[in-house]
């Protein structure tokens, strides 16, 4: 006998839901509901990425572009502030401190220059990637897209800089006679390499950096120490050469140093094979794959909690 009720003199039965008897999460998943801000696969991640593209790219032009918005000499202080800083560093390293020992002068000052602009193009890359997420959270709580695209657009937006630096880094190679040659098309697969490395590199401070804020604060004296001990201004086997040798190692195949070398011997006619450690690219490929790949990994694992608190 079926239960009714007296309405106004109409009688109903009271039927049971066909949703009853669900958990929550079951009924949601019948109806196709997914929890807000939910995690994506790693998979259909890259699939929403990509389709970011073109935000990520219009993100990093913007910020490149107002970066030096207020400055009367504007983009131009993309290149003049790297080449006062190798002024600078030429002065205290290579008159002073004599650190050019081993190598003409018609070498070292474009090695120099090479590799104050190769390691800010790093150092730029994770100064910003420490607040991608920090510094950016009314976008990211108003606006939903994969959090990546912040750290791979500041990244994007260094290698655009660096872009235009290697003009200037051009001139300062023909200027002390290395001239355009076969070697000079090495920059590319090089310049793809480090960009990797360093989006890589981003997406994990960037992640470390929405946890800690105080990264920012501390991240400057840890980049500095890594510029001196990767031969931003000497050769590290020259400078090196009395220690133990597995410390010339260790130094020589740190990525900051891998990639310098290698855009070195790309651009520098002075600069030959032997002053590369072995595998040099194979190194570079590897640094790159691991940073590059586990780092993307790394800040996808926490792509809910972003924003959050």
């Amino acid at each position: 006998m079926s239960d009714t009720t007296q309405d106004g003199g109409v009688a109903t039965s009271a039927r049971p839901s066909v949703d009853s008897g669900l958990s929550p999460a079951e009924l949601a998943a019948k109806h196709g509901l997914t929890v807000s801000g939910a995690r994506p696969g790693l998979g259909e991640y890259v699939r929403q990425l990509w389709g970011r593209r073109h935000f990520i790219l219009a993100f990093s032009q913007a910020k490149l572009t107002a970066q030096y918005s207020q400055a009367k000499l504007g983009q131009l202080w993309q290149v003049v502030t790297p080449l006062l800083n190798a002024g600078v560093y030429y002065l205290v390293f290579g008159v002073i401190i004599g650190a050019d020992r081993g190598m003409s002068h018609s070498v070292y000052i474009p090695f120099l220059v090479t590799g104050v602009f190769v390691f800010t193009f790093t150092q730029s890359s994770v100064m910003a990637g420490v607040r991608a997420i920090s510094g950016n959270l009314g976008l990211v709580r108003a606006l939903h897209f994969p959090r990546a695209s912040l750290p791979i657009s500041f990244a994007l937006q260094q290698l655009q800089q660096l872009l235009f630096s290697m003009i200037v880094l051009a001139g300062v190679a023909v200027a002390f006679g290395s001239y355009p040659s076969l070697s000079w098309v090495l920059l590319v697969p090089a310049l793809l390499l480090q960009f990797v490395f360093n989006a890589g590199l981003a997406m994990v401070v960037a992640r470390m950096g929405a946890k800690t804020p105080d990264l920012a604060q501390l991240m400057p004296f840890i980049m500095r120490t890594w510029m001196y001990a990767s031969g931003v201004m000497f050769s590290i086997p020259v400078m090196l050469k009395d220690k133990p040798g597995w410390i010339a190692n260790l130094l020589q195949y740190n990525p900051a140093a891998i990639h310098m070398d290698l855009i070195r011997f790309a651009l520098i006619d002075g600069y030959g094979g032997s002053n590369l450690p072995p595998h040099v690219w194979l190194v570079a490929l590897a640094w790159s794959l691991v940073i590059g790949v586990g780092g993307f990994v790394y800040f996808w694992k926490a792509e809910e909690r972003y924003g959050r608190g």
